[in-house]
């Protein structure tokens, strides 16, 4: 694993952060997950700009242009070596006093990460994994716009937690009305009668780069796809149910609180992951 910092790339193990930088002490910065496939950065653009959408929303200021910033992440992929890699784009607020206080951080600190990542074993991609519904609700509008990709992930690992205690790898979270939000890290999609579904942003999700490429894919192929408010009835009685993010692609559900997909990988998650795989591997920014 290969860490960028103020311009040098050296081993994780060497890498180091102040005690006093606000990512460690409060969750405050922005973040990015990256894929590397075949030697190229998918989606880098995308990634970018909401990078760059976060950090202004919480009022940091990048200390590297998006070109630098790619730079340096050219710089620390090509350090790592392998063609098919993970990146981790982080901006913290950077070094400031014990307090909250952002104006105590003058300058706000960048690491690049590059490793490799295997978040679910090959064989699940054709069995599956199974879901409960998270009891924490997904942190909605009223206390913190999802839409910004921070640091600050308690929400998720809390939900995560569940998901482990229960024998589960994954948990599905609602928002505060009740409605199908998004899994710990990944979007949700599920498909009845041939119309793919899913949550639509006003309920409280992080929309994801795979997600608006699963979109995309779907129009391609002229599949019927409908956003909007589910509960979990919906998902209960779905034929299919898949999820979908940087490190998961497109991951098959085979049931959700007990109760079994009709298929699983279903005809449409079967179609749409191929696709997916083979876009990416044709990917060129």
């Amino acid at each position: 694993m290969k860490v960028w910092i103020d311009g040098k790339v050296m081993d994780a193990s060497e890498a180091k952060i102040g005690v006093l930088d606000h990512g460690f002490l409060y969750g405050d910065g922005v973040f990015e997950g990256i894929r590397v496939y075949d030697g190229t950065v998918f989606r880098l653009k995308d990634h970018l700009d909401r990078l760059w959408r976060s950090a202004k929303a919480l009022l940091i200021d990048i200390p590297l242009t998006p070109r630098a910033m790619t730079e340096a992440l050219l710089e620390t992929v090509a350090a790592h070596g392998a063609k098919n890699a993970y990146v981790r784009l982080v901006v913290s607020r950077g070094i400031g006093d014990l307090g909250l206080n952002p104006a105590s951080c003058p300058k706000a600190a960048v690491i690049v990460i590059v490793g490799n990542i295997s978040i679910y074993p090959p064989a699940n991609y054709e069995t599956g994994i199974p879901l409960i519904t998270a009891a924490s609700r997904r942190l909605g509008f009223g206390g913190f716009d999802p839409g910004i990709k921070s640091l600050n992930y308690l929400n998720n690992i809390l939900a995560k937690m569940e998901a482990k205690q229960a024998g589960c790898q994954e948990a599905l979270l609602l928002n505060e009305a009740g409605f199908i939000s998004e899994c710990t890290a990944d979007n949700f999609f599920f498909a009845k009668d041939g119309v793919l579904m899913t949550p639509s942003a006003d309920c409280g999700l992080l929309a994801g780069i795979t997600r608006q490429t699963v979109l995309e894919l779907a129009e391609r192929r002229r599949i019927p796809v409908r956003e909007g408010r589910f509960t979990r009835l919906d998902a209960w009685t779905a034929d299919e149910c898949f999820m979908t993010g940087t490190g998961a692609e497109i991951m098959p559900i085979t049931s959700i609180d007990g109760r079994a997909m009709a298929a699983c990988p279903g005809e449409l998650t079967r179609l749409l992951l191929a696709d997916f795989r083979a876009f990416a591997a044709a990917w060129k920014e």
